[in-house]
């Protein structure tokens, strides 16, 4: 089910929260873990079933450790979700690469192709499995409440696309949740902000991301191609974020507080930065479960290489079953490891916009990567992108390019800049109490608009 859709918006949302706020304190997180399941559900069918079982097999591992079987309750929470996560999203690229690399012709290669990829498997595992690594280090108590769990681990705002949300970041509010009407005009700001930057700006985008990654190498530009890939930039930026902030938006009119998962990430000066800004949630997860526990900066420097490279690798490998997003993610911890080795050292000698240039190109070159299916595609539009021969094809780009699109990329880009945004909610907050409601108002009346004349357009995180 999208946010974006009418049954969702007009629907599915009200009477989740008119059931919500109507149900007695002692059974809203029952009443919010059964629509969540609905939510879910709706588009995935039977594999709610595997979230169910996901959720029972964490629960119980939390309470097998707070009995003091600590390691047993560990491993077992451990083998149980990366099992299913290798099962549901790399059994078949695994095992097609295993019979092409030693050719196994009496294997069927395509033995795991059937496999279905349940929606948000890479988010709702990494959540519960950081659950039982807290209640491992002692950082939280488990919970000895089903619903309770259920409800933290189902939780429909941020099921399918995160933020990834830590159980110790809720664990109070699953018990007592601040509901009001500041926490609630807040969430609903927040979200149509989301649904903007989706509807207005992110999906504008995608039909001229489209039209021209759809391109052969002979009917594309050197201009063309760079084109695409910018606005390719701006499309998975404000996708993305766009979906985080609806979560957050959503979260806080259901009385919780989610983690912000970006912070103007393209103001960045580095790859390094940007990891920091950008999917602040996957970057700390890693950070928190797989690099310092590895030994993290605290080791030699040839360890700590290897240490970079493996948690690059298992990121790239984490958004997807594909050699693009693996050379894609060992490319950001490359660069990584080139910044520290001394690179920004030298950028920091130079003005800031030497550094900004260099993180424009480097960002844009590794969107390549992510957005194409397979090495050849990449490779082919890499070529394109460096073809200064040929000539522009001025009717096409006339095409796509229309003046609302222009109009579309200044506010990605003005949005994009912490400065403005500042300005404009200090602006909407000093001005008179009636211009911010109207201006959401507005805002929403747009949205609609958008959303009636629209083609479906899921989130490019849906698929990971």
């Amino acid at each position: 089910m999208l946010f974006t859709s009418p049954f969702f918006l007009y629907l599915f949302l009200p009477l989740v929260l008119l059931c919500y706020y109507l149900s007695p304190k002692k059974i809203k997180n029952l009443t919010l873990a059964l629509f969540s399941l609905g939510f879910y559900a709706f588009g995935e069918r039977e594999m709610v079933l595997l979230i169910i079982l996901s959720a029972l097999v964490d629960f119980f591992c939390g309470l097998i450790i707070d009995k003091g079987y600590k390691k047993i309750g560990l491993i077992t929470s451990i083998l149980f979700n990366i099992g299913i996560l290798v099962y549901f999203k790399f059994s078949d690229f695994f095992f097609s690469n295993l019979v092409e690399i030693f050719n196994l012709n009496s294997f069927e290669k395509h033995l795991f192709a059937g496999i279905i990829l349940p929606l948000g498997i890479s988010f709702y595992t990494f959540q519960t499995m950081s659950y039982t690594i807290d209640v491992y280090r002692g950082e939280i108590k488990a919970s000895k409440n089903f619903i309770n769990f259920l409800a933290y681990v189902t939780l429909f705002p941020q099921l399918i696309a995160g933020p990834i949300v830590r159980y110790k970041t809720i664990q109070k509010e699953l018990i007592e949740k601040k509901l009001g009407f500041q926490n609630f005009s807040e969430g609903i700001e927040r979200f149509i902000i989301g649904l903007a930057k989706k509807v207005i700006i992110a999906n504008q985008c995608a039909f001229v991301v489209d039209g021209i990654f759809s391109l052969s190498p002979n009917e594309m530009s050197a201009l063309t191609g760079w084109i695409g890939v910018c606005m390719y930039s701006i499309q998975i930026y404000y996708d993305f974020s766009g979906y985080s902030d609806m979560a957050i938006g959503l979260g806080k009119m259901l009385g919780f507080n989610f983690p912000e998962n970006f912070n103007f990430p393209y103001v960045s000066k580095s790859i390094q930065e940007f990891w920091q800004r950008w999917h602040i949630t996957l970057s700390t997860w890693f950070k928190d479960y797989l690099y310092i526990p590895l030994g993290g900066n605290r080791v030699t420097k040839y360890r700590n290489i290897l240490n970079l490279i493996i948690v690059f690798f298992v990121t790239g490998l984490w958004h997807g079953a594909q050699w693009t997003f693996v050379i894609w993610g060992l490319y950001h911890g490359a660069l990584i490891l080139i910044e520290k080795l001394g690179l920004r050292k030298l950028l920091n000698k130079f003005p800031k916009t030497f550094s900004h240039i260099y993180f424009f190109l480097a960002l844009n070159l590794s969107w390549v990567l992510f957005r194409s299916d397979t090495i050849a595609d990449a490779k082919l539009y890499y070529l394109s992108m460096f073809n200064f021969s040929k000539a522009v094809n001025t009717e096409f780009l006339n095409f796509y390019l229309t003046k609302e699109v222009y109009s579309i990329i200044l506010l990605a880009i003005l949005f994009s800049l912490p400065n403005f945004s500042n300005y404009l909610k200090t602006f909407l907050n000093n001005r008179s109490r009636f211009l911010k409601p109207v201006t959401f108002i507005a805002l929403f009346i747009i949205i609609t608009f958008y959303i009636s004349i629209e083609n479906y357009n899921p989130f490019i995180y849906f698929r990971f």
